[in-house]
């Protein structure tokens, strides 16, 4: 049996540096899947080296689709024949099998994908999914062990999605551009993951328009070319390493993750006093001498602040001065990771209510997804899990100002999502070990 890696953390004072990020995590392994619909061979460049590409290339050989990784550097090529069925060994990893069922019924005229998977941060549903492929004219049965779906042409149609669900509208984009006829997709996702998918189809031949009021007018075409991309910078792990510089009392400067794709995040930062330098090659913010400030913040939808930047948030907040307040409207779950950071001294209390924010869609639930931070906490060294990509970053920057050695467990969540997270935090003076 293998020994889980561990890592073993002691504060080493402020986090200098540069760092580069590289695309999104939740971009590139999307932009997989759309090359499956090309008829010839697609690059995607300036991808992360993460855990998410290793998956979704596995996935892709098994249906008999070529995957060439070579550094930032992705290429794929169809097979001449596609196998319609992901296999079983991929059940429960990732949330990208349900995003092929599209695809596969274009190439194979029908489909099968195990049950989804990924973070433990809530309910992310596939009857989004499911209903509009139905919609399009699919047959699809949802079972214990995943689903099936066949369908002899997918036909475009008219879909209204109760929530703007980034997977969702991915699903209907890769499904809608190879139907017979127009789809419209109202209360669409914008975030600019999806639109920066939506550009790739547009390379490969697609037709597509993004007009105002959320809403994605698709054309099928008859068939899909190759295309190449370069995948813009992650805007998550942009955010997180701006968040390690300022809770350590540093600076860390970020390249490779354009302003416009962090308003919303600066704009927050800035109100708890953080100093910024922007130019064309980097982002930095550096905190005051009497420290940040605290806030009250609510995620949304883009353009909203995102759910992800949340976790290294709460973190931040813990070192800030005052009351703070996180009002998670996106997820449910997505405080799951702070009990880890109780064990750290972080003063958080959760609550079930709408706070920091107007009453979201779990406000009559049982839910916990406010919570309440005390700032400055004075953190300790621990042993801990981490349960998921973003909770396990933000455990590394809890670690890195708490006193003491933290051993952090679960490092393998921070590798799937991030580029190089232990070499980054290593060269950005972390005093950061492994251990089996």
């Amino acid at each position: 049996m293998i020994q889980e890696e561990v890592w073993l953390i002691e504060p080493s004072g402020p986090l200098r540096g540069d760092v580069e990020v590289r695309g999104s995590k939740n971009a590139v392994s999307k932009h997989m899947v759309a090359a499956m619909l090309g008829s010839g061979e697609s690059t995607i460049a300036n991808a992360p080296e993460v855990g998410e590409v290793g998956i979704t290339a596995a996935m892709l050989e098994a249906l008999g689709i070529h995957v060439e990784i070579n550094g930032a550097e992705i290429r794929i090529e169809p097979g001449p024949e596609i196998r319609p069925r992901v296999p079983d060994a991929f059940t429960g990893l990732n949330r990208i099998p349900i995003l092929m069922l599209g695809p596969l019924l274009h190439l194979a005229g029908e489909a099968f994908v195990p049950l989804v998977g990924g973070d433990p941060i809530g309910r992310r549903p596939i009857d989004f999914h499911v209903e509009a492929l139905r919609a399009m004219g699919a047959e699809v049965e949802v079972g214990d062990g995943g689903v099936y779906a066949k369908a002899k042409r997918l036909n475009g149609t008219r879909i209204e999605l109760p929530y703007p669900s980034v997977g969702a509208t991915e699903t209907i984009l890769m499904s809608a551009v190879l139907a017979e006829g127009k789809t419209v997709i109202k209360n669409a996702a914008m975030e600019p993951e999806v639109v920066e998918l939506a550009l790739f189809l547009q390379r490969m031949g697609g037709r597509i328009e993004l007009s105002p009021d959320r809403r994605i007018v698709i054309e099928g075409v008859g068939h899909l070319r190759g295309a190449s991309t370069w995948l813009a910078g992650d805007r998550i792990e942009a955010f997180s390493y701006l968040a390690a510089g300022l809770v350590t009392g540093g600076e860390v400067r970020v390249h490779g993750c354009a302003q416009d794709r962090l308003v919303t995040a600066i704009t927050t930062l800035a109100r708890m006093g953080a100093q910024f330098d922007i130019n064309d090659e980097y982002v930095c913010a550096t905190a005051p001498p009497a420290g940040l400030r605290a806030a009250a913040v609510s995620t949304d939808t883009h353009p909203g602040f995102m759910t992800d930047w949340q976790t290294p948030l709460m973190v931040l907040f813990t070192q800030s001065q005052g009351m703070s307040v996180l009002h998670e409207t996106v997820f449910e779950n997505r405080l799951v990771y702070v009990p880890a950071l109780q064990t750290m001294g972080c003063e958080i209390e959760v609550f079930d209510q709408c706070l920091g924010g107007p009453a979201c869609r779990y406000h009559d639930t049982n839910a916990k997804h406010s919570a309440v931070v005390r700032g400055v906490s004075k953190l300790r060294g621990a042993d801990v899990t981490l349960p998921d990509i973003r909770a396990g970053f933000s455990g590394v920057l809890a670690a890195a100002v708490a006193d003491g050695v933290s051993t952090l467990r679960g490092v393998h969540h921070i590798e799937r999502g991030y580029h190089r997270p232990y070499e980054q935090f290593a060269s950005l003076g972390l005093n950061i070990r492994r251990q089996r």
